[in-house]
């Protein structure tokens, strides 16, 4: 168990594991959120920078303590169905939270970098975000208009568009399809179909595209087939056992040969749906050389090329699209997660050539979401503003530098790849180099009980996955490699 003791988590009866004080009025703009080291494991640094500011945290509401959190968990497992996720690796009860830092019920506080699954591009409440949402409620705009033009929404496609790469802004237009990036996809697949006047699709081994029944079609896990998959590119496990600019550049010639062979039972397909980084799919950059090809390849034959930028966008790639670092300027842009500032909106945005759907052909009840637009404005304009997506390269940067130091000296992490402030670590059996999902999650456990929030994706779900906010400061940064640096040795020991 643990405990708070002025602000400091300990392990009850032991050394202390993590140390966060609650930041002083003075010091409000750079939380000191350290950790002590408890084992002889080197602590990777990042060099320090200017930190953009992070408020303290505002006073909790609701029922605290163990006990009240207990409580909360408990009546959770009986109340909520079976398909629960997060909730069953995650055993805590948020009762406040600002940036980096949650703090649950029970008094103890975390380093959140799940960010909500990449949601939070500046984090917890960030207070941008907060007072656009109070603006429109004091305002006393109405909160729900369909998709009726209000001033929220033309500030919101206004500081869109702004952000677009410049040859789609030129020529666009944007569908507001609903709350969720599964309803974008789903909005993406009608349109290039409406369009084309084809139904088949291409996607990629390993992706993910959500939940609902056309988006798992086009996923990595679907059983039922109805999409062409084709190899995404990586280096640890290359499907044509050659990685690097090779195992891409026979992909491309695969996908070519497929598309151009009258006898590869593949007809010319209504899109091709690809994400710049395989987040869910243990996160996959994917090679600028290759997507550049993939842009070459549907744009001689006509296909729309779609981007599925819900994780990857607003910065926290390195750049504020993943398309940006190939300079490939799509037919469709797929967003969601933090265009909405944290809260639920998502959007397609193409090529106005595409725009043949009739009045009514697209629609959804919670398409105009007035405090999300809010929000979404306020954290495009704020990411844009403040360099946040460079800063995400810098430091996701050396953040990758410093784990693959400590991968060197640990045989169980296999790899350590990322963009940007998308990182993840795939971890292996040392003796044959097997996914190891048991292990991942045994990390996974020992980062939470170090105060570190952290999720698992990739095959088997062995892939440890870091999400941070794109304010993560340089202090804050290291205390989360800090914390990772301990758990990763303590569950290789833990008996599996």
């Amino acid at each position: 168990m643990f405990e708070t003791q002025s602000g400091r988590a300990t392990r009850a009866g032991g050394p202390t594991v993590v140390a966060l004080t609650e930041p002083t009025a003075a010091a409000a703009q750079t939380p000191p959120e350290t950790s002590a080291r408890t084992s002889a494991q080197p602590s990777p640094q990042v060099p320090p920078n200017v930190p953009p500011p992070e408020p303290p945290l505002v006073p909790a509401q609701g029922g605290r303590g163990p006990a009240a959190a207990e409580g909360i968990l408990r009546r959770q497992a009986l109340r909520e169905s079976a398909a629960r996720t997060y909730a069953r690796s995650l055993p805590i009860v948020p009762v406040r939270a600002r940036g980096l830092t949650i703090e649950g019920a029970d008094g103890r506080r975390y380093l959140d970098c799940l960010s909500g699954a990449g949601t939070l591009a500046l984090g917890h409440n960030h207070p941008v975000v907060l007072e656009a949402i109070r603006g429109v409620l004091d305002s006393g705009a109405p909160l729900h208009v369909l998709d009726v033009a209000t001033p929220v929404k033309d500030a919101f496609t206004t500081e869109l568009f702004a952000n677009l790469p410049a040859e789609l802004a030129a020529d666009a237009r944007v569908q507001f399809c609903g709350p969720a990036g599964t309803d974008a996809v789903e909005a993406a697949l009608k349109l290039v179909r409406a369009a084309t006047g084809r139904t088949g699709l291409l996607a990629f081994t390993g992706a993910y595209h959500g939940m609902t029944s056309g988006a798992m079609d086009a996923s990595g896990g679907a059983t039922d087939v109805r999409v062409t998959r084709l190899p995404y590119p990586q280096d640890h496990r290359c499907p044509f056992g050659v990685g690097g600019p090779e195992g891409a550049r026979i992909g491309a010639r695969w996908t070519e040969s497929l598309l151009d062979d009258p006898k590869s039972g593949v007809p010319l397909p209504a899109g091709m749906i690809v994400e710049p980084v395989q987040g869910e799919g243990g996160v996959h950059p994917a090679p600028d050389a290759w997507l550049r090809r993939m842009r070459e390849i549907t744009s001689v034959r006509g296909i729309p090329l779609i981007a599925d930028e819900v994780q990857t966008g607003v910065g926290r790639t390195g750049a504020f699209w993943g398309v940006d670092h190939a300079g490939v300027v799509p037919d469709v842009m797929v967003l969601s997660k933090a265009i909405g500032g944290s809260l639920p909106l998502a959007v397609i945005v193409y090529r106005a050539e595409l725009d043949v759907w009739t009045p009514g052909a697209h629609a959804g009840t919670f398409r105009g979401n007035q405090l999300a637009m809010a929000a979404g404005t306020a954290t495009l304009a704020y990411v844009r503003h403040n360099g946040l997506a460079e800063r995400a390269a810098v430091l996701g940067g050396r953040m990758l530098t410093a784990l693959r130091g400590l991968a060197a000296d640990l045989p169980c992490v296999g790899d350590v790849r990322g963009r940007g402030l998308m990182i993840g670590l795939e971890l292996v059996d040392p003796d044959t180099g097997a996914t190891a999902p048991a292990l991942a999650a045994a990390v996974r456990q020992e980062c939470l009980d170090r105060g570190l929030i952290v999720e698992l994706g990739g095959r088997d779900s062995s892939v440890v996955r870091l999400l941070p906010p794109l304010t993560l400061t340089d202090e804050q940064a290291t205390a989360v490699l800090d914390r990772l640096a301990d758990a990763l040795p303590a569950a290789a020991r833990r008996p599996l």
